[in-house]
């Protein structure tokens, strides 16, 4: 059965993944500690590539990350950065490898602070999803005040790999901005 809905137009060339991407996940919001740090990331790791290419390793991720559980991601030694440097499942780079690690380590502390990671990051929207209304994708920023002001304090904390855009792409991802276009039909779904 052809599916005739208006989709936002990064959606294109007929990817399943990417359809169930956007129609089930992408805008909604996530409040899960283990679920935002896989998109933070997935969200780092895909600086400089498509989306795409993460999407499609997106699985592998999960599986060499430990489904990104913090905890044990904020333990990795020299031994499992080298295996991850060896799996062609995921992009092999040791920058983005690390900074996986390392901001493990810093969502566990933001988690004895704040009591989770999810109450601090959310604190960047004042806990609720910013409903924009774009007419196009063309009309959609890569950052804005509030991704930067994560961006900055971020950095602060010692993260790395969370540049103002990739925040941003972040925020998208995880439901604290509604991007989608007007005419997708996402758009009134996830806009109460």
């Amino acid at each position: 059965m052809k599916d005739n809905r208006i989709r936002c137009e990064w959606v294109t060339g007929g990817n399943e993944l990417y359809y169930h991407y956007h129609d089930k996940e992408w805008g909604v919001a996530v409040h899960d500690d283990q679920q935002l740090f896989e998109f933070l990331t997935l969200e780092g790791a895909q600086a400089g590539l498509s989306w795409a290419t993460i999407l499609n390793k997106r699985e592998a991720y999960r599986s060499a990350f430990d489904h990104f559980d913090i905890e044990k991601v904020a333990r990795y030694d020299d031994a499992k950065i080298s295996e991850l440097l060896d799996n062609p499942g995921i992009v092999r780079n040791r920058l983005k490898i690390n900074s996986s690690i390392l901001n493990a380590r810093k969502i566990l502390q933001i988690q004895e602070e704040f009591g989770s990671f999810d109450k601090y990051i959310w604190q960047f929207t004042d806990g609720k999803t910013l409903q924009n209304e774009w007419k196009s994708i063309k009309d959609v920023p890569s950052s804005t005040a509030e991704s930067e002001r994560m961006s900055k304090n971020l950095k602060k904390r010692g993260f790395k790999f969370i540049g103002s855009t990739i925040c941003y792409a972040f925020m998208q991802a995880t439901g604290m901005v509604n991007d989608h276009t007007l005419e997708c039909f996402r758009y009134n779904e996830l806009n109460p």
